[in-house]
């Protein structure tokens, strides 16, 4: 104790350190059960996000801070407003504000982390030259991805928000930095993101984005529902192919079968639901 006592930092920064790093590594633990995780989720959150504005660099509690609110926002929000679209316009309304509020906070305290390590990130990411970019190093890979993430989330939210919506090109660059460094990040989850992207951006190809959710697939070797999902929606449904559509709904249900965990569990829930209301979307 007197050893790291006598160091550079301080006994407060210790303790904040190690608690920085023990609520990181909660943020990813394995957890299948959605009433569960919904309960303990706000808790965690707010802990961690208090913590994080003592230690705004720090990556893994940023990164963690950053998914969580994320994934808070698409599991337990946005997903709830979809549900309760045809029941209660007005409150699923209220519901998709609410998600699109805590996908901006997401995506704050990610680029305020990625802000923290590398300054004026965010004027070279705008920036109209190539040159200027920000140059991801692979630890902030994951910090990237969740802001990215977050904000294309918030932007899909937003859209009679003009000035929000209009950052989009930027959540596609960010996106493509981190593509650039780690295109096998998250078992697939970047690539995925980059399918839904360029599926989404006016003038994209539809041939670029099942590339992309086909690799993201891949890279998931049969644990990772979220493409199979993410295919179905972007690509199938869009094209109008319910064959495809039902197929990847089936097949991410099967993967969600042998994988326990709290993703999977969201992505299956998805999937049936999307299964059960096929016939209003075609």
């Amino acid at each position: 104790m007197l050893v790291l006592l006598g160091g550079c930092a301080s006994p407060r920064q210790l303790i904040l350190k190690g608690v920085a790093s023990e609520l990181a590594s909660q943020g990813n633990a394995p957890e299948d059960d959605l009433v569960l995780a919904h309960e303990a989720s706000a808790f965690y959150l707010k802990l961690s996000e208090s913590v994080l504005r003592e230690m705004p660099g720090d990556t893994a509690l940023a990164t963690a801070v950053a998914s969580g609110f994320t994934q808070y926002a698409y599991a337990f929000v946005q997903s709830e407003a979809e549900r309760m679209e045809s029941k209660d316009a007005h409150a699923a309304q209220k519901l998709r504000q609410r998600a699109a509020r805590l996908y901006r906070r997401a995506h704050d305290h990610a680029m305020n982390a990625l802000e923290q390590q590398t300054p004026s990130f965010a004027k070279a990411l705008a920036s109209n030259l190539p040159a200027d970019w920000p140059r991801l190093r692979p630890e902030q890979v994951g910090l990237a991805y969740w802001a990215s993430a977050s904000w294309g989330g918030w932007i899909a939210l937003a859209k009679d928000d003009p000035d929000t919506v209009a950052d989009f090109p930027l959540a596609v660059r960010l996106a493509r930095l981190a593509w650039a460094v780690s295109p096998g990040y998250g078992d697939g989850a970047l690539a995925s993101l980059m399918g839904t992207f360029e599926a989404a951006r006016p003038g994209g190809s539809q041939v670029q984005a099942t590339q992309y959710f086909d690799q993201a697939i891949a890279l998931g070797a049969g644990k990772n529902a979220a493409p199979l999902v993410a295919k179905a929606e972007n690509i199938a449904l869009p094209a109008g192919d319910r064959a495809a559509f039902d197929a990847l709904l089936k097949q991410a249900l099967t993967v969600s079968e042998t994988q326990h965990d709290l993703p999977n569990t969201v992505m299956r829930e998805r999937a049936q639901w999307l299964l059960e209301t096929a016939d209003d979307l075609f």
